[in-house]
């Protein structure tokens, strides 16, 4: 089975609803991992999984909301728009 057939088995297992409400506790249980770390915990792996997670949830969506490419296209559009804040950035350095 390839991974977007087992993502899609799982939307049509789960139901969208279901598999809706748990990106966001996927999401949520990131967001606590993240939390910990900043308060100074070791916990990469954990925050690893926790990004698996989210990750294979999202692709869920992707394939759930039929935005595969559109993802893609933002993805390099605000990758682009990060770049040229950057060189802004690196420039207003050398400048000041």
């Amino acid at each position: 089975m390839t991974a977007k057939e087992s993502l899609s088995a799982a939307l049509e297992t789960f139901g969208a609803e279901m598999q809706t409400l748990m990106v966001m506790e996927e999401m949520a249980e990131l967001t606590k991992e993240l939390c910990k770390h900043a308060r100074g915990a070791d916990n990469t792996d954990a925050i690893a999984e926790e990004m698996a997670d989210v990750y294979i949830m999202l692709s869920q969506m992707e394939l759930l909301h039929g935005v595969e490419d559109r993802v893609i296209w933002w993805y390099n559009a605000k990758l682009a728009r990060l770049e040229e804040r950057l060189r802004n950035e690196e420039e207003d350095n050398n400048n000041g």
